[in-house]
């Protein structure tokens, strides 16, 4: 297909489906959103409007950067007003999650303490540690055991905003906000700490990881985190495909470990570097795009289309996936395809399946294509990021 009918292909797509995007949107705000940072509803039935309480807390930092990934390439869309306070907003969402800590530490979650769905989120998420804090004098709990998921995927939109919104106050929050977390990361020895000083977790073994933080760091004008960039890339780049490889040789499971992967190539590539640095993460991301290119990923797609560049039919077939997505339920209602698809094993078919098929999960891009089965009762609503990140990147990139 030639690059200007191709162009002309994607624009008319994209006007049709901007009311699919606002629609999005709009119900994100209104029901997903209740302090800033991505929570998904509990509905008393699964044909109620009523919500009865909140979940999926402990996930909450890794989606928000998600969505301030989203919001970001929005902005570089549209120019929307709009798009801009949403970029705005999330970053404000996570600097709560920094705020609440006291010192620096990224909460998976956090919430006033007297809310009224409080006790439902302390309930279910208290095997990671509920701790109390403080924002803006106000009392409020958050959820601890942060998990280098939750980093990176706010690495992951602070990267995205720092590239795609030129915007002094965008660009010195992203600064400010990145600069406290590495810090404290550093401070620690590359360990998240918890109080009371138990370790949650530690990039120590993940030096490609460890470099996707960094080097957003060397991008906002810290000199010391610039210089540490430096050095850990000049010896630890050639390192990045190594536990890449070691990932894609195993099982597909867990799958999201694929979405991690990619959260770090996007901060890896999407910036200019030596060519020595850069050669050796394009050697990684071959490594993975090797493993999942024909998953039928839009968002894994659009992560290509930075990391590799334009390509017609990627990007055709990343249009059509979000066609797709549409037909898809927002709620978790349980799915069965067992018998509907070839199957090669316990609940996995032997291709990817149709996305139409797929599981409902919060997040799609992060579970398997191949699962035959999984859901739940059909009262808790997905957010809807995981169709508005891919389609504005598609929409800012083509």
């Amino acid at each position: 297909m030639k690059p200007v009918v191709f162009g002309i292909l994607l624009a008319v797509v994209a006007l049709a489906a901007d009311s699919d995007a606002a629609r999005f949107q709009q119900d994100l705000q209104a029901r997903h959103l209740p302090f800033g940072a991505v929570l998904d509803p509990i509905f008393a039935l699964p044909d109620s409007d009523e919500i009865i309480g909140y979940t999926r807390c402990g996930d909450s930092a890794i989606w928000t950067g998600h969505l301030l990934a989203a919001q970001s390439y929005r902005w570089s869309a549209t120019r929307s007003p709009e798009a801009l306070d949403g970029v705005r907003n999330a970053l404000e969402a996570i600097r709560k999650l920094i705020d609440v800590t006291g010192n620096d530490t990224l909460a998976r979650c956090a919430f006033p303490a007297d809310w009224q769905f409080a006790a439902g989120i302390v309930s279910e998420e208290e095997h990671h540690g509920v701790h109390k804090g403080v924002i803006n004098g106000e009392s409020w709990l958050w959820i601890g055991n942060t998990s280098r998921d939750q980093y990176l995927g706010v690495f992951f939109g602070l990267t995205a905003a720092w590239n795609m919104v030129d915007d002094a106050s965008v660009r010195g929050g992203v600064g400010w906000l990145a600069k406290r977390m590495l810090d404290n990361l550093i401070g620690h020895g590359w360990t998240v700490v918890m109080p009371g000083g138990s370790v949650s977790t530690t990039f120590l073994h993940r030096i490609d990881q460890q470099l996707a933080l960094l080097k957003l760091g060397s991008r906002v004008g810290s000199r010391s985190l610039s210089n540490a960039y430096g050095s850990a890339a000049f010896f630890g780049s050639a390192s990045t495909a190594l536990p890449i490889g070691l990932e894609v040789s195993e099982s597909l499971e867990p799958y999201f470990k694929f979405n991690l992967d990619y959260l770090s190539l996007y901060c890896l590539l999407s910036a200019p570097d030596s060519g020595w640095n850069r050669d050796n993460y394009r050697r990684a991301f071959g490594i993975l795009r090797d493993r999942t290119a024909d998953h039928d990923n839009a968002f894994f797609n659009m992560i290509a289309r930075v990391a590799m560049g334009p390509d017609p039919a990627r990007d055709t077939r990343t249009a059509e996936l979000l066609d797709q997505f549409l037909q898809r339920p927002r709620r978790d209602f349980y799915v069965d395809r067992t018998g509907a698809y070839e199957s090669c094993s316990e609940n996995r078919a032997c291709a990817p399946m149709s996305v139409i098929d797929r599981v409902t999960t919060d997040f799609l891009w992060q579970r398997s294509p191949f699962q035959l089965t999984g859901g739940g009762s059909g009262r808790i609503e997905s957010a809807g990021i995981d169709y508005l990140l891919p389609y504005w990147m598609l929409r800012a990139l083509q």
